[in-house]
């Protein structure tokens, strides 16, 4: 059974039945297409494919032979690039002042419901707010950028949220590689299958490893890692009306609308906002 579309939203993200009309019947097929299978190819970086299933992790070095293969980078922002190389869908545009709801509504569509299965699962083993927050937020970035995204979402964070819930999305990247059987976290194997079965981290993340371990905020870059989920239920479904209190509480959001705060990292904002921008 093909998956239900919203009919008036499928026409509005091709910018309305004037341009449908103009489109020819093999645009309109191929704009369907994608509409339909858009949703099976969300959270594609958080979901066990069955090829992994029953095939040997692949080492570092067939996994760079496969580079040249890729008509992507692995590490691009999902927002800029369709998965595996096939055509990008138009985008329906932000509120004039986006909050950070707008954002996980029309921006976050491949991380959300990773995010929001972690924040809810943090949620439900008992986890403070902050912690909740991070784990809300700690891979939606990859929206705009995927390789060492605790750092960017961080960074794209700073400003808005407490500290030391900053601290623990920067962090939660360097502590994923390396086990915690006290606080219960084990290296996933979807890792093996991501990085290679005999991949080593470098050293700076090495570094933050041992920084983070020495730090009194530890546990909490630890909670992202142990709530995370390497393998979450594609089949289960967590509403963003769950955190709307949270967020109004202890997300600082500016009243111009994200991307328009003129804030040290507004620019990152406005990047997901229109990633069509030629320059």
């Amino acid at each position: 059974m093909l998956p239900s579309i919203d009919r008036r939203a499928f026409i509005s993200s091709l910018g309305g039945a004037a341009a449908v009309v103009a489109m020819t019947h093999e645009a309109r097929a191929d704009a369907l297409e994608h509409a339909l299978a858009a949703p099976l190819q969300k959270n594609e970086l958080h979901a066990e494919p069955e090829s992994m299933k029953n095939a040997p992790p692949p080492t570092v070095a067939e996994l760079e032979a496969q580079i040249p293969t890729r008509t992507y980078r692995r590490g691009v922002g999902s927002v800029f690039v369709g998965a595996k190389g096939e055509k990008v869908a138009r985008l329906q545009p932000l509120p004039a002042a986006p909050k950070l709801l707008d954002y996980f509504e029309l921006r976050f569509t491949e991380s959300s419901q990773h995010c929001l299965q972690s924040a809810n699962k943090a949620k439900e083993s008992g986890a403070d707010e902050e912690i909740i927050l991070a784990c809300l937020l700690h891979d939606t970035v990859q929206t705009l950028i995927r390789a060492d995204h605790g750092w960017w979402g961080a960074q794209m964070y700073g400003p808005y949220v407490p500290e030391r819930t900053a601290w623990a999305i920067r962090y939660h990247q360097a502590l994923r590689f390396y086990p915690d059987k006290e606080a219960g976290y084990e290296y996933p194997d979807l890792y093996r299958h991501l990085y290679g079965v005999d991949y080593v981290p470098p050293p700076y993340i090495e570094a933050a490893y041992q920084h983070a371990r020495q730090h009194k905020w530890y546990s909490a870059a630890r909670q992202v890692t142990v709530n995370d989920l390497y393998a979450f239920d594609g089949n289960k479904v967590v509403h963003i009306d769950l955190f709307r209190d949270l967020v109004d509480r202890r997300f600082r959001q500016p009243k111009e609308g994200l991307g328009n705060d003129n804030s040290a990292v507004a620019h990152m904002w406005r990047a997901m906002r229109n990633p069509d921008a030629p320059l």
